[in-house]
């Protein structure tokens, strides 16, 4: 199974946490700021951070962030969250943090950010503990280390952090930093699925479709592929389509099905594309057309995914809905290859002893 383990969160509900004041050692240019024509709000908070106000420093980055009442500047933004994390807010170091990660108003760091996002755990927030542990998780700004990262996700996950809970099953499933066990991957999946993780739940789902650490049960695996789906998670809403295309615990419906499978390849999941190109490359639940079933597969290979570079082959390959070309055939063999499809590294093969 692939687990989503690429792309960090970006940020909830943007809410202050009241921390203790002192004097800031970020320094932000109030005189710009004071020359720009600004509504009488603005100055109030300008006012309030130059006064070392934390939620107000905070303010402004969100006003600069969104463009609320003044041009928006994602690099004012990210210093006026860095003046209120030196004042102990949370959210501002995390935020902050983020934007370093990102390279989004600044130029991009991950050991700043990684600085950024352990102060933000240590003041208790834990989104800034899911994040820490992502950059251990991944080596980046950090040496990699799954203990440690671990360490970040559990705490994260003990403050209620549903993308903490997600990684902390993603380790027990994979076994990295910890033994593997089915189990618990179940545990901490429930509990980010209950904090309305969308991850958790296609996860968690995923364990009841297939029998791992749980009885298997379709119509459980249903509902929380369901329930992932409608939190707009692209690999809940593909295996979603998989169980009603299969009949697994639900009546087979084609159309349902690629309903599904439209939602996920809208959402940037690549076997959703996959499966919708082959429902129309077999005119299940539609007419069948090459042409959209080429469509699909495109988008899905563009995602890199293996299977869809190889259908895509396939297609060019046998003139199917394009203009036949082996070339072109192989080299999306050839790419499907490289992302370990094994049948793209077949027909790449055939294609190369034929002399194309």
């Amino acid at each position: 199974m692939k687990f989503i383990k690429s792309a960090l969160p970006m940020f909830l509900a943007l809410g202050t946490i009241a921390g203790c004041s002192s004097t800031s050692s970020v320094s932000v240019n109030e005189d710009t700021v004071k020359s720009e024509e600004v509504s009488p709000e603005i100055a109030r908070l300008i006012q309030g951070c130059d006064s070392n106000d934390a939620d107000s420093c905070f303010d402004l980055g969100v006003r600069y962030d969104d463009g609320q009442g003044v041009k928006q500047d994602y690099s004012k933004a990210t210093t006026y969250y860095e003046k209120a994390c030196s004042m102990n807010d949370g959210d501002g170091c995390f935020i902050s943090g983020l934007y370093y990660s990102q390279g989004k108003g600044v130029k991009q760091d991950y050991s700043k950010a990684s600085t950024l996002y352990e102060k933000a755990c240590n003041l208790n927030d834990g989104v800034g503990c899911s994040n820490l542990g992502y950059l251990y998780d991944n080596g980046q700004g950090v040496k990699r280390d799954y203990r440690k990262a671990n360490a970040y996700y559990e705490k994260a996950c003990n403050l209620n952090n549903g993308l903490g809970c997600f990684y902390l099953g993603n380790s027990y499933y994979n076994g990295e930093g910890v033994k593997k066990d089915y189990s618990k991957a179940n545990t901490y999946w429930e509990k980010a699925c209950n904090l309305n993780d969308g991850g958790g739940c296609s996860n968690l789902g995923y364990l009841y479709d297939n029998g791992q650490g749980v009885k298997r049960d379709y119509r459980k695996a249903n509902a929380y592929y369901e329930k992932a789906c409608d939190m707009n998670d692209g690999l809940g809403c593909r295996n979603l389509g998989v169980l009603y295309r299969d009949s697994k615990g639900v009546k087979q419906d084609y159309r349902k099905a690629n309903t599904y499978f439209e939602k996920a390849c809208s959402l940037n999941e690549g076997g959703g594309c996959v499966n919708l190109g082959n429902a129309y490359g077999d005119g299940k639940g539609v007419k069948q057309d090459y042409t959209k079933a080429n469509t699909y597969y495109e988008k899905s290979c563009s995602l890199n995914e293996g299977a869809g570079c190889n259908n895509l082959g396939s297609l060019y390959h046998n003139g199917q809905g394009v203009r036949q070309n082996k070339a072109t055939a192989k080299k999306y063999y050839g790419k499907a290859c490289d992302l370990g499809e094994q049948l793209g590294c077949d027909n790449y093969r055939i294609l190369n002893e034929q002399g194309y």
